[in-house]
């Protein structure tokens, strides 16, 4: 599947798009989860770990599109008028209006938590996390993960004062390069442990 991925993320950009369509028979690649980066792939990953789900095996690719703006390229390439999978995915609110214009005219549909092909989170997905989760538990994550310190720092910076907590959280996952993903993870593993994984990325399991 790593392979079929590489594939769909070359042809996105002007290759050949021959390696995706024998790769995605010969796995019988059914289904792509469109996401905009690789936080939210290793949440996603995360998530089909602790359920003991394969979805490689099960024909689902996990695709990071490196920015919502790139929704209606993989939508064209891997929805009906393509290799005719089934799309489904997560989106945040900002980024909703780039999904509408590509999923409409690929048969797919965009809701909020409940039903739909296309989920959506209110801000982001860390946003998700640290109102299910609360801050306190956030910090413990942070804490365990051996970054106290430079959370303590971050959230003295003069800028940050006037920010409630919730805030200067999502704020402080943003700022250092792989955070993110790492976050993604183990904000994941934290919230299945509490039984309170976010509504959309419930709602997009639910889907697969």
């Amino acid at each position: 599947m790593k392979a079929f991925h590489q594939a769909v993320t070359e042809w996105a950009a002007g290759g050949s798009g021959t390696p995706a369509r024998e790769l995605a028979v010969r796995l019988r690649v059914r289904s792509a989860v469109l996401l905009e980066g690789l936080s939210d792939v290793a949440a996603v990953d995360a998530l089909a770990e602790r359920r003991g789900r394969d979805l490689a095996a099960e024909g689902v690719c996990v695709v990071s599109m490196g920015g919502a703006m790139n929704v209606g390229r993989y939508a064209r390439l891997l929805g009906p008028a393509g290799l005719g999978l089934r799309l489904t995915g997560l989106c945040d609110e900002r980024e909703r209006r780039y999904y509408d214009r590509a999923l409409e005219p690929a048969g797919g549909q965009i809701e909020g938590p409940g039903s739909g092909t296309v989920f959506v989170c209110i801000a982001d997905l860390e946003d998700e996390f640290i109102r299910a989760l609360g801050v306190a538990r956030v910090e413990q994550v942070v804490r365990e993960a051996g970054e106290w310190h430079p959370w303590q720092t971050f959230a003295r910076q003069p800028a940050q004062q006037d920010r409630p907590a919730h805030r200067r959280l999502r704020r402080f996952l943003g700022t250092k390069a792989g955070r993110k993903i790492r976050y993604g993870r183990l904000l994941t593993e934290a919230a299945y442990d509490a039984g309170c994984v976010p509504a959309p990325l419930e709602e997009l399991f639910a889907q697969l």
